[in-house]
Order: C-alpha cells, then sequence, then structure tokens
C-alpha cells in the first residue's frame, strides 16, 4: 500500500487551498497519509527561504494574486488579509498531533478546519476554545487540547527536523514512500498521476 507523509502548516494558505484533495487522492488509491505539521517559519529559514516579511515587494504582491485564483480556481473562499494571520501555530499543531496518536476522528478534516478558520472564517487558531470547537467538529475529543501538549511539543520538533531531513521546504509538502516529493497544492494532480503510475 503507498503511503504519503504531509507536511503542512496550519497557518500556510496554500494549505488551505488544497483542501480536502489530498485524502481524496489517497484514498481512491488505497493510500495512507501521515499528518506531519511543522513551523513554516523555522521550515523557511532552515531551507533557504524568506519570512513574508521579509520578501521582496514583488513576491508580496505576486502571492496574493497568486493566492486570488488559486482561490477561485478550487471555488473557495479566502481572506487575503485575515484578522488573525500571523498567528501562533503550536496549539493547532499540538492538537493535531494529538488527534492522530489518539484517533477516532477525521484528519483531514481537522487540518481544514484549522486551516479554513484562518483563511475564510475570521478566527484565532491559536485560541483555545477555537481549537477545542475545531477538534469538536473534526470528531475528536476537544480535551485533547490539553491532555496533548507533551506529546505535541515534543513531535512538533521532530517534525521540522524530518522535514529539513528529507529535502521538504514549504507547505504543503507531499513525500511518498519512493521518496518522490510535490510541493504545493497546485502539484496535487501530479501526486495523483504518481500514484497511478504515469509519472
Amino acid at each position: 500500500m503507498a503511503h504519503i507523509d504531509y507536511y503542512f502548516s496550519t497557518v500556510s494558505p496554500f494549505t488551505y487551498l488544497a483542501g480536502m484533495r489530498l485524502e481524496e487522492i489517497a484514498a481512491r488509491h488505497g493510500a495512507s497519509i501521515t499528518y506531519k505539521p511543522v513551523d513554516i517559519l523555522a521550515l523557511f529559514l532552515r531551507t533557504g527561504g524568506q519570512a513574508l516579511k521579509d520578501r521582496h515587494d514583488s513576491r508580496k504582491e505576486y502571492r496574493l494574486q497568486e493566492l486570488r485564483r488559486q482561490a477561485a480556481k478550487a471555488g473557495i473562499p479566502i481572506n487575503l488579509q485575515p484578522a488573525f494571520f500571523p498567528v501562533n501555530s503550536a496549539p493547532s499543531s499540538y492538537a493535531i498531533i494529538a488527534a492522530q496518536a489518539a484517533g477516532g476522528g477525521d484528519l483531514g478534516a481537522l487540518v481544514h478546519g484549522f486551516t479554513r478558520a484562518c483563511w475564510a472564517e475570521e478566527r484565532d487558531i491559536a485560541d483555545d476554545t477555537v481549537v477545542r470547537d475545531v477538534l469538536a467538529h473534526a470528531g475528536f475529543n476537544p480535551k485533547l487540547a490539553d491532555s496533548g501538549l507533551l506529546l505535541g511539543a515534543e513531535t512538533y520538533v521532530k517534525n521540522l527536523e524530518e522535514a529539513v531531513n528529507r529535502g521538504a521546504f514549504g507547505a504543503p509538502f507531499y513525500i511518498t514512500d519512493q521518496d518522490e516529493r510535490f510541493w504545493g497544492q497546485d502539484r496535487l494532480d501530479d501526486l495523483d498521476l504518481f500514484l497511478s503510475g504515469k509519472l
């Protein structure tokens, strides 16, 4: 059975724009997914990228155009200047790590729930009430927001190191068990073709 390691950030608009397409592709090919939230700013700095605030204006302007176009293409709403961005991604990431360990809910819906909260619903994903609500809506025990702190913190650091060592440098980033790498939600069609044996 094929497997995909999924490196992402809950504050990444491009992770949001991926929607649930990864889960649909994995289901189509009988592939499993391991969800690996990372500190995106740390990943950028470790792999030659720049924080958004430090980028040239032309890059910032292009990013906004691309977000608008990709959201329209995906048919999902997006706020290009969300009220709670930048925001601390650790609480939501810890919740995802705890939920993956606990099982019982829909991890894809959980990831999308956090990114949608940030990029379409004007909600603070660092707020405990929001974290609990998103957990509950994805079928997980809201108390995971408290009980998963230690595991979450340790795994979050490990995920970053692993991402750097495996060649990931942005989000979303997909790596198959054959070490085939795909960067960005706009490469999901290529991942689908690869799993089909066409690439």
